[in-house]
This record gives C-alpha cells, structure tokens and sequence, in this order.
C-alpha cells in the first residue's frame, strides 16, 4: 500500500513534476486542493531551508497527515545571487516568466560566459504527524544562457544552461531533468527519509 502525503503547493507543475519523480516509489503526492486545503503560508524565512520547514510544519498543523515542502529558486551569482529565495515574486508574482527571463537576460547583455555561473537550489521539508521534521537540500550548477531555448520545463528553465549537456534544462526531457535536477535530487533524498520512516 502506498504512503500518501500532502504536497505544500498550488503550484501545478511542481506536483506534476513531483509525481513524475515518484513514479516506482510506495509514495504517493496529493495537493492541497485534492486535499480540500486552502491554507497560505507567510514565507518569511532568510532561506530556502527556512521556508520550507515553515510551509511543511503549518500545512501540517492543519492537515494533520505527514507534510513535504519545497522552496526552490535560481541563484546568479553575477547578480548577487538574485533572485534567490524571492524567484518566484522577483519582479512581481504576475509578471509572466517568458518576461522575467528576458529582463535577466538583459541585466547579463554584456556579461561574459565565466561570470554568467548560476544553480538551481531546492529545499524540501517533511513535517510528520509527531511534530518532527527533515529537511534536504540539492543544487544543480549551471550558467545564465544567451537567450530562452525550450518548451519543456517551467519558470527560469529556458535560460538555464548546463554546459555538461549543452542544453537548457527547458531543452531537456522530463526524465533527464527530473535524473539530474535540484528538485529531482532532493526528492530521492526525501523518498530515503521517507521510507526509513515507514520501517520503523
């Protein structure tokens, strides 16, 4: 039987993304609409460890089931290593990505490509039932490419280049990026945790 727990986000892509990396695994995702929870968490933390303990252990509070959260985003180290924790508001939360992208691309216009060095970071927290808690965190490195290539991934993907495979991780299948990605590393990590827990 499968070990359900509750995925602390509205945002659809990552639960799909989630489950896609679940797949063979006894753990199974749902949302917080299938779980009937409408419940917005303040992300007020200085980092994406911090944010994603908050969101998994007050979902959690709520929910009373056994929590997983993640708080990710791109660091530029070129531009102090913005948007960090603020990706996903950075330049307004309604601003569409395909123009975020391009504005990041504009402040790198003349920036040459060892000063272009950038990762994907992703924390993921798990909040047990019991009030204990986990938290994991996975990078993928990269550099801010020359302009957005890429239908497949979501977010700042078009214009994250990684120079090992010569491509955007927006270029890349699903698969691929879920094998080498921060979130697809992370959430190995927490599949461990998880079924270490369930041994017990």
């Amino acid at each position: 039987m499968k070990t359900r727990i509750l995925f602390a986000t509205t945002n659809k892509n990552k639960v799909n993304e989630i489950n896609q990396m679940l797949a063979g695994s006894n753990i199974e995702v749902i949302s917080m609409e299938e779980a009937k929870i409408d419940q917005d968490v303040v992300e007020d933390g200085v980092t994406f460890e911090e944010n994603a303990l908050k969101k998994a252990t007050e979902i959690m509070e709520v929910a009373k089931m056994t929590v997983l959260a993640d708080d990710s985003g791109l660091e530029i180290d070129y531009l102090n290593k913005e948007p960090g924790i603020y990706s996903a508001r950075y330049l307004g939360r309604e601003t569409p990505y395909s123009q975020k992208n391009e504005i990041i691309l504009d402040k790198l216009k003349d920036v040459p490509e060892d000063k272009r060095s950038a990762r994907f970071v992703c924390s993921m927290a798990v909040a047990f039932e019991d009030g204990t808690t986990k938290v994991v965190t996975e990078t993928i490195e990269g550099i801010i490419g020359y302009e957005q290539k890429g239908e497949n991934g979501f977010g700042y993907d078009p214009i994250f280049f990684v120079p090992e495979y010569h491509i955007t991780t927006a270029e890349m299948e699903p698969e691929q990026k879920n094998e080498i990605s921060h979130r697809g590393k992370a959430i190995k990590k927490v599949v461990n945790l998880l079924e270490k827990e369930d041994k017990r």
